[in-house]
């Protein structure tokens, strides 16, 4: 059994975080910088990571997500905040870090710039906006294991406000919009009740499918 399962066998959802421990920063570094990599559709990255660690936004927060105690236990808690819309500015802006990056124009890539400006930007904002999340959950699940990894509890969360989320975090001046909440903390096992609980996943026979 490799050193990753066996990480993500200890890993469950921690009900009840330490607020006497807090996660080392060079953690929170690798755990951020995993989420970064995360692949996402045409290379766009359409969203980003607020990083909370202001106790008073923290429990501003928390009042709105039904009250969930890891938001203000952990020691950090990160707000992943999807881009409300594709535009032609940010389809652009990362075209031209690309080419920036790479130190070349390509004309195939050109090519394929045109096109998502000619598509993306004229969808419903709504469209895109669903869009833009699912990018979000791509970099929620890298850095779920890339916490796993570093022996780092997190817990991710739907259970919330998102609008209020917004207001409190000043994000639709930013043209984003949360999506989900990942409080990242020490898990205290006392007062966990899911702590000491069989993990429980469908038998692989179940949940994967070859076609040959």
């Amino acid at each position: 059994m490799t050193e990753l399962i066996q990480k993500l066998q200890w890993r469950y959802a921690a009900k009840k975080m330490n607020p006497a421990l807090p996660v080392a920063q060079d953690k929170v570094d690798r755990i951020l910088e995993a989420a970064r990599l995360a692949p996402t559709s045409s290379g766009l990255q359409p969203f980003e990571i607020i990083v909370v660690k202001n106790p008073a936004v923290r429990e501003a927060i928390k009042a709105k997500a039904w009250g969930q105690a890891q938001i203000t236990d952990g020691s950090h808690l990160l707000v992943f905040a999807a881009w409300d819309h594709y535009t032609a500015d940010r389809i652009n802006q990362m075209f031209d870090l690309a080419n920036a990056e790479r130190g070349t124009v390509n004309e195939g890539w050109e090519n394929y710039r045109q096109m998502l400006l000619s598509s993306y930007p004229a969808r419903d904002p709504e469209v895109n906006f669903q869009h833009a999340a699912r990018q979000a959950y791509i970099g929620l699940g890298a850095a779920l294991i890339a916490a796993a990894f570093e022996a780092v509890d997190s817990t991710p969360m739907e259970g919330f406000d998102p609008k209020a989320v917004d207001e409190i975090l000043a994000l639709s001046a930013r043209g984003l919009r949360s999506v989900v909440l990942l409080p990242l903390g020490h898990r205290q096992e006392e007062g966990d009740w899911l702590v000491k609980l069989k993990k429980i996943r469908r038998p692989s026979s179940q949940f994967i499918t070859e076609v040959n």
